[in-house]
């Protein structure tokens, strides 16, 4: 077997292509230099130079493992930098999970702005409800995730940074008396036909969610569950009931829904993106860079 330091013999010889500059190169003299190729030869059964005392040549076997030799010394050197890239955050993978009214909110822009800063970093995305992020984690396949929830409210067992508050509007059909109001009184609205989530997918914001019709002396109408807020949205618009969404669903634009603010406390929700107790070195500078965002100053990350 070849070790090291006949491959960094081997090298030296090879770009010099003379004994004597190489021995100078490498601070030795030139007959150990020669004992070391000679042996090198003779551990791996073939002839790396044409010697002569005018010239030194490649053989076609030395000429295959000039490359060879030269990659693998380069790699060595990388070494170093490359384990301290990956304890720093900057090199590595990190699966992320997020949930669809995150595309409303600032994820596109973070996302942008991390890969330019960290081109290193492999993201691997993954759209799912918080169930599912939940199955992730306990997988070992997701590093961190955005979940939506109640307010002051974030998933128990994780690690939590706050990326939005905001409070919820009311989709209705278009068509809908209601829709003619700017705003909506709480009363009005209490006794209509209601979509909503299923609890698993976020059980404290559902929770709220009945807890305010609770407040009000009143229990929802539930008339169908969805998963995806866009299909909420889509079942709006074909006139099955109406339905509380985040505030920056707005952006999604539908034919057939009109969204109306409501008056006095209306509820509310929280995004927030959490991680493991221990999270990955990436996870760690992901969550400083949107902390960086979030302050509106430039992320050092």
């Amino acid at each position: 077997m070849t070790d090291l330091r006949q491959l960094r013999h081997f090298l030296a010889v090879a770009e010099e292509l003379h004994f004597g500059r190489a021995a100078h190169r490498l601070h030795m003299t030139q007959p150990p230099l020669t004992m070391s190729i000679r042996q090198m030869e003779l551990d791996i059964g073939v002839k790396l130079f044409d010697r002569t005392s005018r010239s030194v040549a490649l053989t076609p076997a030395g000429a295959v493992l000039f490359p060879i030799a030269r990659r693998l010394l380069d790699d060595l050197q990388r070494i170093p930098t490359t384990l301290q890239a990956a304890a720093q955050g900057r090199l590595g993978r990190l699966r992320l999970g997020f949930v669809s009214t995150m595309g409303f909110g600032g994820l596109p822009q973070w996302l942008r702005s991390f890969r330019a800063s960290n081109p290193e970093v492999e993201l691997a995305l993954q759209e799912a409800t918080f169930d599912l992020q939940l199955q992730a984690f306990s997988a070992g396949e997701m590093d961190a995730g955005f979940v939506l929830h109640a307010p002051d409210a974030p998933p128990v067992g994780f690690q939590a940074l706050s990326v939005s508050r905001e409070s919820m509007v009311l989709a209705l059909p278009a068509e809908h008396p209601l829709a003619v109001a700017d705003t909506l009184s709480v009363a009005a609205v209490l006794q209509e036909p209601l979509l909503v989530f299923p609890r698993r997918i976020a059980p404290s914001l559902y929770d709220a969610l009945l807890s305010f019709y609770s407040a009000h002396q009143c229990s929802p109408q539930l008339v169908q569950e969805a998963i995806q807020m866009q299909t909420i949205v889509n079942l709006v618009s074909a006139g099955m009931g109406v339905a509380w969404v985040p505030e920056s669903v707005m952006q999604l634009q539908r034919p057939g829904v009109s969204y109306r603010r409501v008056a006095g406390p209306a509820p509310s929700c929280e995004t927030s993106l959490i991680w493991p107790t221990a999270p990955l070195p990436v996870v760690q500078r992901f969550v400083q860079h949107v902390q960086s965002a979030l302050l509106g100053s430039p992320s050092t990350v």
